[in-house]
């Protein structure tokens, strides 16, 4: 029996890490084990994930077996966005040019801004009392 090549290829996110394996298959896609519409419920994070898919029109070609964690849920969505365009270039580099226009592979360094001394949030100030 012939054996499945693996394109492994990692995505990040504010504080999210997702290591991506991507196979030729017919379209199944695992999150930690769990099937993707249960470990992400929000119809709109699974949107996201399946933008690099339909750039590609891969969607029912390729498993993809997917290792998350660290943030919340939308974090890692978008960690798993970038794992797996970067594994579709693996696959395929003549997807790049498409895949990188999107804006699929630039990582989006936004991140929570930390808390300040003397404010209630990183901006936010103490209500003011005149009395």
């Amino acid at each position: 029996m012939a054996e499945k090549v693996q394109y492994i290829a990692t995505g990040r996110r504010k504080n999210s890490i997702a290591r991506v394996r991507l196979m030729t298959g017919e379209g199944k896609v695992t999150v930690n084990g769990r099937p993707f519409n249960a470990y992400f419920p929000r119809e709109s994070n699974r949107l996201v994930i399946m933008q690099p898919l339909e750039t590609a029109k891969l969607e029912t070609k390729v498993d993809i077996f997917i290792n998350a964690n660290g943030g919340g849920l939308s974090g890692q969505a978008g960690a798993v966005k970038q794992g797996i365009a970067r594994a579709l270039v693996k696959m395929d580099s003549g997807l790049k040019a498409d895949i990188k226009k999107a804006g699929f592979l630039t990582r989006d360094s936004r991140a929570r801004e930390r808390k300040k001394y003397g404010r209630k949030r990183a901006r936010r100030r103490f209500q003011f009392t005149k009395r």
